[in-house]
C-alpha cells in the first residue's frame, strides 16, 4: 500500500502505517481502541497515549487536523473511523513497479522488496487479514537474478504451493497457487504492478 497526498508520497512510521491500514480495511465501522491495541501491540500492554501519538502522525500526514476530521473521525471514548472514500489506483499511475505480486480475486498484493514478510500482523510487508493466516506466516525473497523464493516462518497452518506443503526455501514460478493456511493466492510476474489504495479527500 502506498500513501500519497497531492501526488506526493507521505512517509509514516511503520506503526502509524499499520494503524492506517487497519482503519482503511475496516472503514465501514468504528474500530474500537481495544481492537486497535490488540492489532498493533499484541500481548503487550500500552497506554492510550501511544495510540494518540500514531493518530496525530496520520493526521499530520493527511493534513487532517482533529478539529476538521474529514478523513479520520474520532468517536470519543470508543475509537476511530476512516471516513474518506477509497478507490483502487491504476497500476499505470504508479512510478514504482513491483517485479512480482500475489493475486486473490480482485485484490493484488505487491512484493515490495527483496525480503518480504507475509502474515496477519499489520506490520508485515504483505498484510493478509484472513483466518488461518499466522501473524508472521511466511517470507518471499527475490534473488539477484530476479527469482522468487518462498519460505514458511513456522506458521501454524503451513504454507503450500499447490497441494505440497513447503518445508524449506522453495522457488516460485509464474501462476503458482500459494496457500497461506486456508487463503489461496496466485503468484504473478512479468508485468509491473503495485498494490495500493488512494485516499481521496471529500470535496
Amino acid at each position: 500500500m502506498l500513501l500519497e497526498r497531492a501526488g506526493r508520497e507521505v512517509r509514516l512510521s511503520r506503526k502509524a502505517f499499520a494503524l492506517l491500514r487497519v482503519l482503511i480495511a475496516n472503514r465501514a465501522r468504528v474500530v474500537t481502541k481495544a481492537e486497535l491495541h490488540a492489532q498493533l501491540w499484541p500481548d503487550t500492554f500500552v497506554v492510550d497515549a501511544n495510540l494518540n501519538v500514531l493518530v496525530l502522525e496520520i493526521r499530520r500526514g493527511l493534513d487532517d487536523p482533529a478539529r476538521d476530521g474529514r478523513l479520520l473521525k474520532t468517536v470519543h471514548g470508543v475509537g476511530y473511523r476512516f471516513a474518506a472514500p477509497v478507490e483502487p489506483a491504476d497500476a499505470d499511475s504508479m512510478t514504482t513497479a513491483a517485479r512480482c505480486w500475489l493475486v486473490a480475486d480482485d485484490k493484488r498484493y505487491s512484493i515490495p522488496g527483496d525480503d518480504v514478510s507475509i502474515g496477519r500482523d499489520p506490520e508485515c510487508d504483505v498484510w493478509l487479514d484472513a483466518p488461518g493466516v499466522s501473524r508472521r506466516h511466511a517470507r518471499i525473497r527475490i534473488g539477484a537474478n530476479g527469482d522468487a523464493t518462498l519460505e514458511d516462518s513456522d506458521s501454524t497452518n503451513g504454507t503450500y504451493i499447490g497441494k505440497s506443503r513447503i518445508t524449506g526455501p522453495t522457488r516460485l514460478r509464474e501462476g503458482d497457487e500459494v496457500h497461506f493456511g486456508s487463503l489461496a493466492l496466485t503468484f504473478r510476474t512479468r508485468a509491473a504492478a503495485k498494490e495500493t489504495e488512494r485516499v481521496r479527500p471529500p470535496a
